[in-house]
């Protein structure tokens, strides 16, 4: 009789997961794309990059897609770099990209942007993604309004990645309201637990595949100060990982309020990204550990992508 009250429940338990197990197997894109149903499709452009070909992974929010040009990373060092960046990104999604990229990728530097370390994540969104990791019908719920059943006799096969690799090109300009805005203090930004948990996982997960973190804070006199300097700063030195503050460096970075920003401070454009981008090929020049792809056939592609991206700036370099 024990038993019996006992299986019922396992046998519900088992079945319910072996649904979710199907559902999740039947909603989970078969590509990269919009039409197939992926989200954050610039970002996710990764999944359709050549495997081991991405040696930098850029995490996010728009200051990391507005900052850093992979394309001239390529084109002044040969470095293959991808910004996996999205609006307004939580540590969660950040760290559901890490694994991503991870799945076909094996780069030896991952860059943080820190301005995402300061979001606010509530429990429901924490709990929705752990979910979602293992039963990924609770990600693609939707997917069923344009699910075509021809779908399952081809697979999962990412075909689609962006020109751009993930770097967002703007030439607009919004002079800064302020530039002082970095003035010293002994404060600091409190740093969230729930954030702090999710910068540990991410931590972690490079340093058991072989990859550095690096905590980066791009120039933005909207969003930055010095107490969130000293709150990343903090963390940085718990973590053990580098951390370059750009907001604290413009005697090197030179970015002109006046005509680096494309909407008042808040985020770089074109020129402004390129500034930052010189600046951080250097720095990852100085290490010594990443390798120049360029004249190399498989990455033909690269300079067919940079090719486009100086097109569309001709009249802005």
């Amino acid at each position: 009789m024990k038993i019996k009250k006992i299986m019922g429940p396992v046998v519900f338990i088992a079945g319910l997961v072996l649904l979710l197990d199907i559902a999740s197997y039947l909603s989970v894109p078969r590509d990269n794309t919009v039409a197939a149903g992926m989200e954050e499709t610039r970002a996710n452009g990764i999944l359709g990059e050549k495997e081991n070909s991405i040696d930098i992974l850029v995490l996010g929010d728009s200051e990391s897609y507005f900052s850093i040009s992979p394309l001239q990373l390529w084109e002044e060092k040969g470095y293959t770099a991808y910004v996996c960046g999205t609006a307004s990104q939580q540590l969660v999604y950040s760290n559901t990209l890490l694994h991503r990229a991870f799945q076909a990728q094996k780069p030896k530097i991952v860059i943080l942007e820190t301005l995402a370390i300061y979001r606010k994540i509530s429990p429901g969104t924490v709990a929705l993604a752990e979910i979602a990791r293992h039963f990924p019908i609770f990600q693609y719920h939707d997917r069923w309004k344009s699910y075509n059943l021809k779908e399952l006799d081809s697979g999962i096969k990412y075909s689609w990645t962006e020109d751009y690799k993930g770097y967002f090109y703007t030439n607009q300009v919004a002079p800064a309201r302020k530039t002082e805005y970095m003035t010293p203090t002994d404060a600091s930004s409190k740093i969230a637990k729930t954030n702090r948990k999710y910068i540990q996982k991410i931590k972690d997960f490079c340093d058991e595949n072989g990859a550095e973190l690096i905590l980066l804070s791009v120039p933005s006199s909207v969003n930055w100060d010095y107490e969130s300097h000293n709150g990343i700063e903090s963390l940085a030195a718990e973590l053990g990982c580098e951390y370059i503050d750009l907001n604290l460096m413009n005697d090197i970075i030179n970015i002109d309020w006046s005509q680096d920003t494309r909407d008042s401070g808040d985020h770089l454009n074109y020129t402004g990204a390129a500034k930052v981008t010189h600046y951080l090929a250097e720095y990852l020049s100085n290490k010594g550990v990443l390798p120049d792809h360029r004249g190399d056939e498989k990455y033909a592609n690269w300079n067919d992508c940079l090719k486009k991206l100086k097109t569309e700036a001709v009249g802005v370099q």
